[in-house]
This record gives C-alpha cells, sequence and structure tokens, in this order.
C-alpha cells in the first residue's frame, strides 16, 4: 500500500485511527430528548494530575422546542476506560436503551402522521 493509499483510510475512516472513540448516550431531563455523541479518546482527553483522563462534554439535542444543556463529565484509567461519569441536566444511558426508545419514537411519530392522513 503505497502513501496515498495510507492517507486515503486515515481520511475515509477505514484506517485503524478510527476506533479511537467511546460513545455516550443521554437523555435530556426535562424534555426527555435522546442524544448520542462521540468522545475521541486521542484528543478530547486531559490528563489529570492524580493519573488518568478527564473530559467534559455540553450536548445540546436538535430539538427546535427545547434546548436544555446535558453536562457529561466522563473519567477514564490511564488504557482510557471509563471508571466514572457524572451528567447534569440528564442521563446517561446504554446503547439499547438509547436505540429501543429512538426506536419508539420513530414509530411514535409514524402513528401520528398516520392519524393525521385519514
Amino acid at each position: 500500500m503505497g502513501f496515498l493509499d495510507s492517507l486515503k483510510s486515515i481520511f475515509s475512516g477505514d484506517g485503524e485511527l478510527s476506533d479511537a472513540g467511546y460513545w455516550i448516550y443521554v437523555r435530556s431531563r426535562r424534555c426527555k430528548e435522546l442524544i448520542k455523541t462521540r468522545v475521541d479518546l486521542r484528543n478530547d482527553l486531559s490528563l489529570q494530575d492524580e493519573g488518568g483522563y478527564l473530559t467534559r462534554k455540553v450536548l445540546i439535542g436538535n430539538n427546535s422546542r427545547c434546548f436544555e444543556r446535558v453536562e457529561v463529565t466522563l473519567i477514564f484509567d490511564q488504557n482510557r476506560q471509563l471508571i466514572d461519569h457524572q451528567a447534569s441536566g440528564g442521563e446517561l444511558i446504554s446503547a439499547e436503551a438509547y436505540e429501543a426508545a429512538l426506536k419508539a419514537e420513530q414509530q411514535r411519530e409514524q402513528q401520528e402522521a398516520e392519524q393525521e392522513a385519514e
């Protein structure tokens, strides 16, 4: 593989660098909006004095009627494995709970659209 192919694979997402992410899923407290975001484990983490890494993310969803902020603090160990988390303005949820809630929300919207069409 030549140099240009290596460069292309990095920027296209096919390279091994694409694995350095940690996905978080939250539900806002007031609006119950679902938000998904990615933490880049290479660039988003700050080294702590006592060891390990820390990052803070302030998330605002796409819901046009509610712009509630959810602040998430994630603490990672030396190996960049999550060891603690906190959320203000919402709650962290699992990927499975996020997918199930998203699917239920989409079904509800589809039913509402069908009812309006009748």
